[in-house]
């Protein structure tokens, strides 16, 4: 991955990662996921939700009510 590329969200729930990318596309922002999980043990892992360096602030305020809800 570029360097200029910076993770904005992550968690281990699937439906989560779909959420934040969708909202962040929604809103005009480029967004690269990747799924860290592991292939045989899917319980274990996270789902990496990244965006360019230059989106980083106005992702973490799209983003911020759906970070509060995880604990």
């Amino acid at each position: 991955m570029e360097k200029d590329w910076k993770l904005v969200y992550f968690t281990g729930d699937d439906y989560r990662g779909v959420i934040a990318k969708e909202l962040l596309e929604e809103n005009g922002i480029d967004v690269v996921v990747i799924n860290r999980k592991d292939s045989s043990y899917t319980s274990f892992g996270d789902i990496e939700v990244y965006v360019s360096d230059a989106d980083e602030e106005q992702a973490n305020k799209i983003l911020e009510h759906l970070k509060t809800g995880d604990s």
